[in-house]
């Protein structure tokens, strides 16, 4: 997949593009569906595949206050829209300048001058634009006028549930790491780079492994089980997100104990992947009862985890 970061490195029009246009935060089975349908058009037509983006989230600058947490990682998306088969990615920066152009400009532009649409395949509720002028039958006026056809595609939902962003957003924020998974199409996953902590997991006998990650979205603070990724080797695990209320401390954390593994992984990047929750973040009378409730908890992890397998975008996409 080749991926544009300023429009000037398009010096002409894609062959018989085939393009999409979005934020695609989470890269859900329902954006998934929409790359699938402009894949096959592209292939169909001998034209290209085109997903454009911007980066940051345009509510980040237009209205921090208003932005939602990121369910994936800049990073993570490119790699989940370049498993999607898509031909090329374009991600430019946006900006409040990027916010003043209207609606007509963009199309007349960028997308018709600079890309060269051929077919333009959205959702259903899509709107772009200064003010979000450019709803579907803006588009389909334009589309008439530069010579591009205009897919609308209806909600894709499973199960009753429309695939949703901001419902994956919720099931986080409560914690249910298994619900999200039907919407996700995989398991909910981040990556850490490990760092020192307060070393207090090895003297209760269950040393951990302290992530510090760039994700923004975690799910509700809790014990969860876990598989580890560790190079080529995936391993059980355990992590606590919190604030470890026994010890008081004033910073949330991710403190991974990896089941039965004695190695040294400082400043290694490890990648979890959430499986289920086991419980709430508690505050304990005693170190003692911790040191229960984590044997309790690693007991619970083994039976969870001792027949999961990780479900990851590589295992259901094909690009032929």
């Amino acid at each position: 997949m080749r991926i544009i970061r300023d429009l000037q490195e398009i010096t002409a029009p894609f062959p018989g593009a085939v393009v999409t246009i979005g934020n695609f935060d989470g890269v859900h089975l329902g954006h998934r569906e929409i790359f699938r349908r402009v894949v096959a058009l592209a292939r169909e037509s001998q034209g290209t595949s085109v997903v454009f983006t911007f980066v940051p989230h345009p509510l980040k600058v237009l209205s921090p206050e208003r932005a939602p947490r990121l369910i994936n990682t800049y990073a993570e998306k490119e790699r989940l829209i370049e498993a999607s088969c898509i031909d090329v990615l374009i991600s430019l920066p946006f900006t409040v300048e990027t916010s003043s152009i209207s609606a007509s400009r963009f199309v007349e532009e960028i997308l018709v001058g600079r890309i060269g649409v051929r077919h333009l395949i959205v959702g259903y509720d899509y709107a772009f634009g200064r003010g979000r002028e450019g709803d579907v039958d803006f588009l389909r006026s334009k589309g008439e006028e530069y010579g591009f056809a205009v897919h609308v595609l209806s909600p894709v939902a499973h199960e009753g549930e429309t695939y949703s962003s901001t419902r994956i957003r919720q099931l986080l924020a409560a914690g249910d790491v298994v619900g999200v998974v039907p919407l996700l199409g995989r398991h909910f996953t981040l990556e850490g780079r490990v760092i020192h902590g307060a070393h207090r997991g090895s003297g209760l006998g269950f040393p951990t492994a302290n992530l510090d990650t760039d994700k923004e979205l975690l799910p509700r603070p809790g014990v969860y089980a876990v598989k580890v990724k560790r190079g080529e080797s995936v391993l059980d695990g355990v992590v606590n997100i919190g604030y470890n209320p026994t010890f008081c401390a004033e910073r949330l954390s991710l403190e991974v104990h990896i089941l039965d593994f004695a190695g040294d992984v400082y400043g290694e990047t490890l990648r979890l992947y959430f499986v289920g929750r086991l419980r709430d973040e508690k505050r304990f009378p005693s170190p003692h009862a911790l040191v229960e409730a984590i044997g309790e908890d690693v007991r619970q992890a083994r039976q969870l985890l001792g027949a999961a397998r990780i479900i990851e975008y590589r295992q259901y996409l094909d690009c032929g």
